[in-house]
C-alpha cells in the first residue's frame, strides 16, 4: 500500500521520457510517476485512451506541449478519473490554418527522407536563446528527437493537426489545475496560458523566468517546485 499520488506525465512532440526525468527524480517521494509513450498512436484521442488504459482509476495528470493536448482530451473523456491537472507549455485551441500548413510541410519533408529531428536551426523554438550553448540540454533535446524518429514524428504531427479545440471545454474542468509556461516560450506563448488559466475555475498560472518551451528540462528546479506545490495543495 502506498500513499504516493499516481501521476501520469505526458511528453510533447519529438519527446520521450527524458523530458520528465528531472521531475521523476525530484517528485518520487510523493508521486508514483509514469511517463506515457505517445509514439505509436496516430490521433490525440488514441493517445488519451492509452493513458487511461495505463493508469489506475484515479490519478493526477500533467502534460507538456502535445502532452497538454492529450491531457485535455483525457479530462474531456474521463473527468471523474483525473484528480489534478497540470498544463505546461501548451494551449487549448486547435491549430490555425497557417500552423497546419507548416506541419504538412514538415511531414512532406520527413516522408522524403529528410527527417533531421531537432536541428540547431530549430533549437531556438524549443529552448531559451541563452541556453543554446548548454551541451547537456541541447544534447538531450536532439537525442529525444532521434529516439522518437521519423515515423512517430509523422504520426504525432498528424494527430496534432487533427485535434479538437478544447477552449470551450475548459469551463468543465473542476480539479486543482496548474497552468505553467516559460516566459519566453516561442511555440505556445504566455498569452495562451493566461487564456487557459482564465478559462479554468481556480486555476493557478505559474510563469518560469528565463525559460523557453521545454520548461521541465530548462528550469527543472523551478518546475519541480511548482509541481510539488500543485500535488500537495488541498483540493
Amino acid at each position: 500500500m502506498t500513499d504516493k499520488v499516481p501521476l501520469a506525465l505526458l511528453p510533447g512532440l519529438l519527446c520521450d521520457a527524458a523530458l520528465w526525468q528531472p521531475q521523476v527524480a525530484a517528485l518520487s517521494d510523493i508521486a508514483d510517476c509514469r511517463v506515457a509513450d505517445l509514439t505509436t498512436q496516430d490521433t490525440i484521442e488514441a493517445m488519451a485512451e492509452s493513458v487511461l488504459a495505463a493508469m489506475p482509476e484515479r490519478f493526477a495528470l500533467a502534460g507538456l506541449s502535445m502532452g497538454g493536448y492529450v491531457a485535455l482530451e483525457v479530462v474531456a473523456r474521463a473527468p471523474e478519473r483525473v484528480t489534478r491537472l497540470a498544463l505546461l507549455d501548451t494551449r487549448a485551441q486547435a491549430d490555425a490554418p497557417e500552423e497546419s500548413k507548416r506541419r504538412r510541410g514538415l511531414i512532406e519533408l520527413a516522408e522524403k527522407g529528410q527527417f533531421k529531428g531537432v536541428t540547431p536551426r530549430l533549437l531556438p523554438l524549443f529552448i531559451h536563446e541563452e541556453r543554446l550553448g548548454d551541451p547537456a540540454l541541447t544534447g538531450t533535446v536532439t537525442r529525444m528527437a532521434q529516439h522518437v524518429g521519423k515515423e512517430a514524428f509523422i504520426r504525432q504531427q498528424r494527430a496534432i493537426m487533427g485535434r479538437r479545440d478544447q477552449t470551450a471545454a475548459l469551463v468543465k474542468i473542476h480539479v486543482p489545475t496548474l497552468v505553467l509556461c516559460g516566459r519566453e516560450d516561442a511555440l505556445t506563448p504566455l498569452a495562451d496560458h493566461k487564456a487557459m488559466a482564465a478559462g479554468i475555475a481556480g486555476a493557478r498560472l505559474a510563469v518560469i523566468e528565463d525559460c523557453g518551451h521545454l520548461a521541465t528540462l530548462e528550469r527543472p528546479e523551478a518546475v519541480n517546485g511548482e509541481l510539488r506545490r500543485w500535488l500537495t495543495a488541498e483540493d
